[in-house]
């Protein structure tokens, strides 16, 4: 049985969480020029007091094989904070032999630990892990459409006047 660890993430992997997040990026099928995260960008957000989100390394007989990032989010309704998982992966060597689960594991006891109240991940509609999140408990929100407002659109939208 291999050795299973879950451990925070320390500013000297963000070497390895980029690397992770370049075969997250060619796992969901999209060309690695999508990735436009730096180590520096990883270690900026990710440590010190002025994070904005969080990442567990999973290891399995010593090797990072995984990964999970997530930061807070809000709920007006339940007036108290979540957690979103924004990016979680497994290496393909290590996936079904508990790692994602226990990745998941860890963050929802972050979760719990800190008084969120949901913890929130959107998938890939063919991503095969969809029935690990629905055996953990998880529920498709489908009913509600994501959307998004990038870039140079976010630019154009702030530039206009008030009137």
């Amino acid at each position: 049985m291999p050795a299973i660890r879950i451990r925070p993430a320390q500013p000297a992997d963000a070497g390895e969480i980029l690397a992770m997040v370049c075969e997250l990026a060619l796992f969901e099928r999209e060309p690695l020029t999508s990735v436009e995260a730096s180590e520096e960008d990883f270690r900026r957000d990710c440590f010190g007091p002025n994070r904005r989100c969080e990442v567990l390394m999973g290891e399995v007989d010593g090797r990072v094989q995984g990964f999970i990032m997530f930061y807070y989010n809000y709920s007006t309704w339940v007036g108290r904070a979540g957690l979103h998982v924004e990016d979680f992966f497994v290496r393909e060597s290590a996936r079904g032999i508990g790692l994602g689960r226990r990745l998941l594991v860890a963050v929802a006891r972050v979760a719990v630990e800190r008084g969120c109240q949901r913890l929130d991940l959107a998938v890939l509609e063919w991503n095969p892990a969809r029935k690990l999140y629905e055996h953990l408990g998880f529920t498709d929100q489908s009913h509600w459409v994501p959307y998004r407002l990038a870039g140079d659109a976010i630019a154009r939208l702030a530039a206009e006047s008030d009137q």
